[in-house]
């Protein structure tokens, strides 16, 4: 029997080879168990099964007992969408974007859709980029900017440049260069394994709501940030270091916090002080999710003048249809790799693919021509108004925090001292069942004011719950929002205050 003619006969039994025949025999599925290996390996998740309304609402199916129900996707997935799920427009050219794709490998050959994509995108940036390249995750992106800024170094005769410096509570991944930049509870446990804390030296957290002392202004954090800043580089050999990485505003670590104002122009003028690349990275919080093209354009906190020397972006590039993230390169980093080897380092397997990079121009197109960036910023600017609004008497809304529609709420158990409900309540479980119950999904993170290990426990502090919703949201959908989270933090006041 060849598997090639009777395989589709086969598929889902099992069989076994006797005396150069095939015996079949009955398999028994067994519908608890959970095959795919992900999240809770005890127990199979919801499945999502489709869509519902206007493409922002998930439905879900309990696997065991077929129960279905329609849940308000208020956070996109991890902040992926862009566009709304199923978006007939640019599913309904799938079909045609499929026909037109063949696989190249990217050091043989280019194709137009990520040369177009790449285009595209740099003409948003008012010249900050020349150049943008294409993977699949926002982790890879980072790794690659990585190897992009030692390679620059080495482009300028400059060979000793190793080390990246980088938040503390930031989180830039989970490979293993993009797990050691960054700082999250699951990197005490895969520490000999990361690059060494030599090579990824860690500043100061970025949070204005924890870490401002009382009386002090903005001016003197943005200093205080900015001095520790520098003192690490001179602590770790500044002609050592390769670049510094930061989150222009934070994303799932600790929720939303958005930098002083002045910070990023210090911080890129420590850089090139010491001839080290700034390299933000935006994968989670740019490319429209903060109401602008790019989050450090943001004329309140943002840069004042020009880009970074590189920036990461991934999530909404590709609306959670495609895979697609990437590299965005400056001038001066294409120039000298350019004017010296001409030839960049790194290839990967799904580099520039044909048909991810055709989505995501057509993705970005539509972003552009129905002008949903702008209706980011305004539509967020009421929701985080509303919010705040709603939210101002509830006694364990510490903090409303955000830009666009990337906005988060930290939870207290005291306002008056930011104290953090104790780790045994385990509050991201609690906001997440009690929104989940009113018809809503949210990122509800544990962690945010920080984690420790006591007796090879994992304890963390603090609690935030984060809203990312597609960029189309309406001020209907906001109010949903607001009143949804705002019904869950008063019920949750009553119960455990």
């Amino acid at each position: 029997m060849q598997r090639s003619l009777y395989w589709p006969y086969l598929a889902g039994q099992q069989y076994k080879r006797a005396k150069g025949s095939w015996l079949l025999f009955n398999m028994t599925v067994d519908k608890n168990h959970h095959y795919l290996f992900q999240a809770k390996v005890s127990d199979r998740q919801l499945e999502c099964i489709g869509t519902a309304k206007d493409g922002q609402w998930l439905v879900l199916q309990d696997p065991k007992t077929g129960e279905k129900k329609e849940i308000y996707d208020a956070v996109s997935g991890a902040a992926v969408c862009s566009l709304k799920h199923g978006d007939n427009e640019i599913l309904s050219q799938m079909n045609d974007f499929a026909k037109q794709s063949a696989y190249t490998f990217c050091v043989a050959f280019s194709n137009t859709a990520a040369e177009d994509l790449a285009e595209f995108m740099c003409s948003k940036s008012e010249g900050c980029f020349s150049s943008a390249m294409f993977v699949c995750s926002g982790s890879e992106a980072n790794e690659q900017a990585m190897r992009y800024a030692v390679q620059y170094h080495i482009e300028k005769g400059d060979k000793e440049r190793y080390k990246f410096i980088s938040r503390t509570s930031a989180y830039h991944g989970y490979l293993v260069g993009a797990l050691s930049i960054g700082d999250n509870p699951m990197k005490p446990l895969l520490k000999k394994m990361l690059l060494s804390d030599d090579q990824v030296p860690k500043i100061s957290r970025l949070m204005p709501y924890r870490d401002m002392k009382p009386g002090m202004s903005e001016e003197e954090y943005c200093k205080m940030l900015l001095d520790n800043l520098e003192q690490t580089f001179v602590e770790n050999g500044p002609e050592k270091v390769a670049g510094v990485f930061m989150e222009t505003v934070s994303g799932s670590s600790i929720g939303n916090s958005v930098p002083p104002k002045g910070y990023l122009d210090g911080a890129r003028a420590i850089c090139e002080k010491y001839g080290a690349l700034l390299i933000l990275d935006e994968v989670m919080c740019g490319l429209g999710r903060c109401g602008y093209p790019f989050t450090f354009m943001d004329p309140e906190y943002g840069l004042s003048t020009g880009g970074p020397d590189l920036l990461t972006f991934g999530k909404t590039v590709g609306a959670g249809i495609v895979p697609l993230s990437g590299v965005m390169v400056a001038p001066k980093v294409v120039n000298a790799i350019k004017e010296g080897s001409g030839t960049v380092m790194g290839y990967q397997t799904y580099h520039s693919h044909y048909l991810n990079c055709t989505v995501g121009l057509a993705v970005q197109r539509k972003i552009y021509r129905d002008n949903l960036i702008e209706n980011v910023r305004e539509v967020g600017a009421y929701t985080k108004a509303a919010l705040q609004a709603a939210l101002k008497d509830c006694k364990v809304a510490g903090d409303v925090r955000g830009a666009g529609n990337f906005i988060s709420v930290e939870l207290v158990k005291d306002r008056a001292t930011k104290e953090s409900f104790p780790f045994e309540n385990n509050m991201a479980k609690v906001l997440q069942e009690k929104t989940f119950a009113r018809s809503a999904h949210f990122m509800c993170i544990n962690g945010c004011n920080g984690y420790e290990y006591v007796d090879g426990k994992l304890v963390q502090h603090g609690t935030h719950i984060t809203m990312a919703p597609a960029f189309g949201y309406s001020r209907e959908d906001a109010d949903f929002i607001v009143r949804v989270l705002a019904d869950t933090l008063f019920e949750i006041e009553r119960e455990y205050l």
